[in-house]
């Protein structure tokens, strides 16, 4: 058997991939986090399937499911919100599966920040304008950030950032970036990305935690910050440019 960690994208339900589909059809185990996978992909579980939802189980009730369905000889398809390489809590549960000689494979899918900027109509990389993204989030009620980590020092590149699991503290954030983007960068909130409920809120860092708390964004939301956000005046991509050298063969 395998442990199939698939990708289940941002939150619509079409937006998984066709691999990540035929593996929840093909599977007699499935695990999926309620609170955050819609359940519209658990119709693609076979019939007589298991299904347990893991938002109430801890991570040894969750490898216990696992070791489990490897006894009984069944494939497992374990749903994450978003894709699996970010902010998943996939690591630790590879661990034990390498501990306990259980196979896995990893199936990607579409990250909460690519389905904000798909909602925003932006790249994130604008020649000329910024050309490096960083994810990150913040610590309070979390894992604590590394050393090196803090807002304060990854904004001295003023490069586009993504913050996830951190707009219940827009104002600390808010805080933390002014000195090094200042107060009239661009800022968008994008809650629920993808979603019949998606909701956006756009701003500066002078006017973003008000529109936030008015709005009434607690939770599954990203924050976007950087001049990506609104650059308009900009070089063409050098692949595309018309000025562009090409090489010449030689005869």
């Amino acid at each position: 058997m395998t442990v199939h960690f698939i990708g289940a994208g941002p939150g619509a339900a079409d937006l998984i991939t066709v691999r990540g589909q035929r593996l929840i059809a093909s599977a007699p185990v499935c695990l999926y986090a309620g609170s955050l996978v819609p359940p519209e992909l658990l119709e693609w579980c076979p019939p007589g399937s298991r299904q347990v939802d893991t938002a109430g189980l801890n991570l040894d009730q969750i490898t216990a499911e696992l070791v489990a369905a490897h006894e009984a000889g069944h494939d497992v398809a374990r749903l994450h919100s978003g894709d699996p390489s970010v902010f998943s809590a996939v690591a630790e549960q590879m661990r034990r599966l390498d501990a306990a000689g259980i196979p896995y494979d990893v199936v990607p899918g579409v990250p909460a920040f690519a389905a904000a900027a798909a909602s925003l109509h932006r790249e994130f990389t604008v020649p000329g304008v910024a050309q490096t993204v960083i994810l990150t989030r913040t610590a309070e009620r979390a894992t604590a950030m590394p050393p090196g980590e803090d807002l304060a020092t990854l904004s001295a590149s003023r490069a586009t950032m993504v913050l996830h699991l951190a707009v219940q503290r827009i104002d600390a954030v808010v805080a933390d970036l002014l000195p090094a983007y200042g107060p009239d960068c661009p800022v968008a909130v994008v809650a629920r990305a993808s979603r019949p409920d998606e909701l956006i809120v756009r701003g500066t860092l002078a006017d973003i935690a008000a529109q936030v708390k008015e709005a009434g964004i607690r939770r599954t939301a990203v924050i976007v910050v950087g001049a990506a956000l609104t650059a308009s005046h900009f070089p063409d991509s050098h692949l595309y440019s018309t000025t562009r050298c090409r090489p010449t063969r030689d005869a």
